[in-house]
């Protein structure tokens, strides 16, 4: 005789369902419209952290992602709950991060009107940031749509999704999901094209361009970087993908002006996983004037391309391919590593001379830092500097709010980094207005115990607003605001705080952080002193 199914309200099985797909973490905060959603959380087997904003949980769930490699999840209210995590989707979105929010929704809308937390449209609202946007009709679609989030996460480019349930489905019983998961879907290994291969044989100045999407296989990529004798510039995302000790590599100054006449200098760019966009180069053009080839999993990156090679193809594919054609081959360029390390100074002394005194802060923390530590960064000038001047031994490693630029990232990411990696060291990089943000968010990080290091750019005001303005010929305006006592706050919080004075006081500082039993913030400012 066959087993009666055992049925249970829906947002019981859902939560059934996300663990059975390997989801361990939940980020989100209960309501009376999604509690059905929590009926089941703990009886499946998943750890939820309560955030103290829905922002914070969107935040989390995308830290969550970048630290692991696997889906970050967040549940959220009907309404408000979810436009409060709008903004983490968007930044999901634009950063290619796989964040899935699933959330409660009225029942009807149309006919209605004054419902608590009622929108016009919650779909199309969530559509607006988002990869897709659907509504489950019936437990089945719920968990198809679900499935078919899990699956885009690992089959094409990672973007936010948002699937939204109704109040009265998720309260009525349904089936489980599907058991066992759908089989993993993998991309297929794809070949480089011969004549490509021999193209980049054949350059005299190759040079690469690096973004996030080449982090897969970063020694296979640095194996092809020596054997070809090609210069490399890394977008902020590739950070780390070049070698430490590549006299051959740029940096991340791929944003410097200077930059284009390099770059016009390569007979043979390859630009690899990068959109090349706004963020990247800060200007309209990349700058070559030779050959060029694109390789991205995206076919829009490579349809707004005009000329040029293109490739719809994944790095680790087009870098694997790459080194088993150049086998015995002999590179003769004529990049020398003496015109790479005069171009990082030059642009080095300009990033130091536009946000003075933050370089060599920088260079003092990365001598205490232990390895393998994850930074998570908001839209700081600190941050900004660091980006060029902080060079990483291994990619993924520095995490910001790259193409959305929402401020309040760095605190909440972090926590959900943090979460993701328990006992490897995570690091916070934040400025003092968007810092308050997401200040609350402190409260979820000493709950958690987490020995953060939270470090704390105080300038006291939106400096590099101010500094925009004074450029464009504006006077400034709205620019100062009255800071609270950033220590007291975070010791009122539960949290530890130090305000170091000098660079030792700072080293010391952060070591300790690492080995505490809770989050420190540590205050820096432009009037600390060196020894």
């Amino acid at each position: 005789m066959t087993a009666p199914v055992q049925t249970r309200p829906l947002g019981a099985q859902i939560s059934h369902m996300l663990k059975s797909r390997g989801v361990d973490t939940i980020f989100g905060i209960p309501g009376v419209h999604n509690q059905e959603m929590y009926r089941g959380i703990e009886e499946a087997g998943i750890r939820h952290i309560l955030a103290r904003h829905e922002q914070g949980a969107g935040f989390m769930a995308d830290g969550y992602a970048r630290a692991s490699g696997r889906p970050g999840v967040c549940y959220v209210i009907t309404g408000p709950g979810l436009c409060n995590t709008m903004t983490p989707l968007g930044q999901a979105y634009s950063d290619s991060v796989s964040v899935l929010a699933i959330s409660s929704c009225l029942d009807e809308t149309a006919a209605t009107r004054g419902q608590l937390h009622q929108m016009l449209d919650q779909e199309i609202a969530g559509g607006t940031v988002c990869d897709w946007s659907a509504t489950a009709h019936s437990a089945d679609a719920a968990y198809a749509l679900i499935d078919r989030a899990l699956a885009e996460f690992q089959s094409v480019r990672k973007r936010s999704k948002h699937i939204q349930v109704p109040i009265a489905l998720l309260e009525g019983n349904a089936p489980p999901a599907s058991d066992p998961a759908p089989e993993p879907v993998t991309l297929a290994e794809q070949s480089l094209p011969p004549n490509i291969a021999a193209q980049i044989a054949a350059a005299k100045r190759p040079l690469f361009v690096l973004g996030g999407g080449a982090v897969g296989n970063p020694d296979t990529t640095r194996k092809v970087l020596a054997q070809l004798q090609a210069a490399s510039f890394t977008t902020y995302a590739g950070r780390g993908i070049a070698g430490l000790d590549d006299p051959l590599h740029f940096g991340a100054y791929l944003g410097r002006p200077e930059s284009e006449s390099v770059i016009a200098g390569a007979d043979l760019v390859i630009a690899v996983g990068t959109e090349l966009s706004e963020i990247d180069l800060w200007r309209a053009e990349l700058g070559h004037v030779g050959d060029f080839i694109r390789v991205d999993i995206d076919p829009e990156m490579l349809a707004q391309q005009s000329g040029g090679g293109k490739l719809l193809m994944n790095s680790v594919s087009f870098f694997t391919g790459l080194a088993a054609a150049l086998e015995g081959h002999v590179a003769r360029t004529s990049w020398t590593a003496k015109e790479v390390k005069a171009a990082r100074a030059r642009w080095r002394a300009e990033s130091d001379s536009e946000r003075p005194g933050i370089a060599p802060i920088c260079d003092v923390l990365r001598e205490v830092m232990p390895e393998d530590t994850m930074y998570f960064s908001d839209m700081t000038q600190f941050a900004y500097t660091g980006k060029e001047v902080w060079d990483m031994a291994r990619p993924g490693h520095w995490h910001h709010p790259y193409g959305f630029g929402t401020l309040g990232y760095a605190l909440p990411a972090g926590i959900g980094g943090a979460t993701a990696r328990p006992g490897l060291p995570t690091v916070i990089i934040a400025g003092d207005y968007g810092f308050q943000y997401t200040v609350q968010e402190l409260g979820t990080a000493v709950e958690l115990g987490q020995p953060l290091p939270i470090l704390l750019w105080d300038n006291g005001k939106l400096k590099e607003i101010e500094d925009s303005m004074v450029r464009a010929q504006i006077a400034p305006n709205s620019v100062i605001a009255h800071n609270p006592d950033f220590c007291a706050l975070a010791k009122a919080y539960g949290a530890y705080a130090e305000a170091p004075k000098s660079h030792s006081e700072l080293k010391r500082a952060v070591t300790a952080a690492f080995k505490a039993d809770g989050p420190t913030l540590i205050y820096m400012t432009a009037a600390m002193t060196a020894d």
